[in-house]
């Protein structure tokens, strides 16, 4: 069974920065292409970001295009989200996905497993 655990979310002021990781166990994460979403209260949830499973390739949404980077380490089985120049707007549940198989991909049902997410909270 393949779990996925999100951690590093917090309260952070405008401007400022955090790092999110996600721990895949219980598949072959190596294999899998990886998103970010987010989701806040009362919306949908949203694409964030992705990396296709050699990390060679990256793709974001336009509204976080130049702030956020995403990253992963195939040995570890982590994939991590770095923020900067947080907004009050990038306040949401953050979940980590897995695609077993595909090419990159933005949407939710596009994506097999799914992580319970971590909350990022930014203050203006």
């Amino acid at each position: 069974q393949v779990q996925l655990v999100e951690s590093g979310g917090g309260l952070v002021q405008a401007g400022g920065s955090l790092s999110l990781s996600c721990a895949v166990s219980g598949g072959l994460f190596s294999t899998y292409n990886m998103g970010w979403f987010r989701q806040a209260p009362g919306k949908e949830r949203e694409f964030v970001s992705g990396i296709i499973w050699t990390g060679r390739y990256t793709y974001y949404a336009d509204s976080v295009k130049g702030r956020f980077i995403i990253s992963r380490d195939n040995g570890k089985n982590m994939v991590y989200l770095r923020m900067d120049s947080l907004k009050p707007e990038d306040t949401a549940v953050y979940h980590c996905a897995a695609r077993r198989a595909g090419l990159a991909a933005r949407e939710v049902y596009e994506y097999d497993y799914w992580g319970q997410g971590t909350q990022v909270t930014v203050s203006s």
